[in-house]
């Protein structure tokens, strides 16, 4: 999917969750908290796509200076990505689904220090996953497609789809609704 359609998902789905409607975004809406870091996310792992790692580099720096989030431009992102409060996020998944929703001080990590990104190491977060505040996920572990994390918990094992996780470790709560 090109940079332009993952955006214009991106827009929408923020839109829905701030109840405006989706339609052409104005161009000061690439400067606002909710979708600036998610916008320049976008632009960073495109430039990777192409082939311009360092350019790539230096707007996910820019990102982080600005924003507080850190990501690879390696991974792969699906669309409608929201992140509400952005600062303290580090995304090191080796894949992040469609219509998730991270908040902010979560971690997605490998469990030990990683710094050429091998993604056999990195967490797999699937479509409709909600991540809330403090979150933390550590090593090749999967989060099921519609699961709920609960604030501040910790994720070293797979969490199976559709369920609300909670604590430290995390463990399975209830299916969510």
């Amino acid at each position: 999917m090109n940079t332009l359609r993952l955006l214009d998902a991106d827009w929408a789905r923020l839109a829905r969750k701030m109840g405006q409607p989706a339609g052409r975004r104005p161009f000061s809406s690439y400067f606002g908290p909710r979708f600036a870091p998610v916008a320049l996310l976008r632009i960073a792992c495109g430039l990777e796509r192409r082939g311009w790692h360092r350019l790539g580099k230096a707007v996910a720096l820019l990102d982080f200076l600005l924003f507080g989030i850190e990501f690879s431009t390696r991974a792969e992102i699906g669309p409608g990505l929201v992140i509400p409060h952005t600062q303290g996020i580090v995304l090191g998944a080796r894949r992040i689904g469609a219509n998730v929703t991270i908040y902010q001080q979560v971690t997605l990590g490998a469990s030990e220090a990683d710094f050429v990104y091998d993604p056999a190491t990195r967490p797999v977060v699937e479509d409709g996953v909600t991540l809330t505040a403090g979150v933390k996920v550590i090593g090749p572990v999967t989060i099921g497609a519609g699961t709920v994390v609960g604030a501040n918990a910790v994720v070293t094992s797979d969490l199976p789809p559709g369920v609300v996780a909670v604590g430290i470790p995390a463990r399975v709560l209830q299916a969510s609704s």
